[in-house]
């Protein structure tokens, strides 16, 4: 598996709209789709570097996959945020 910079997987506008989306909801590929003027393979690859930048988890459910925030995988961004303001 391929490691993702977090920093360089948020950049992406699309990107932090799926983890907004997430946020709020664990949700489907097809239900974060929705929201995206992408198509639903774009959508996919969105999530997979989110995935692999640890910031996004996935379960499965029968056939469908639920992808959710990976609260953990946010330490990383916020240890170096914090500098800033300590």
């Amino acid at each position: 598996m391929t490691t993702v910079d977090p920093f360089a997987a948020i950049a992406d506008p699309n990107r932090r709209y799926l983890l907004e989306e997430l946020r709020r909801a664990p949700k489907t590929v097809n239900e974060l789709a929705q929201g995206l003027p992408i198509s639903r393979p774009a959508v996919s690859q969105h999530l997979k570097a989110l995935l692999d930048s640890n910031l996004v988890n996935v379960t499965a459910e029968g056939t469908r996959r639920i992808y959710s925030v990976n609260s953990k995988g946010f330490d990383r961004l916020n240890l170096w945020l914090d500098q800033f303001w300590s």
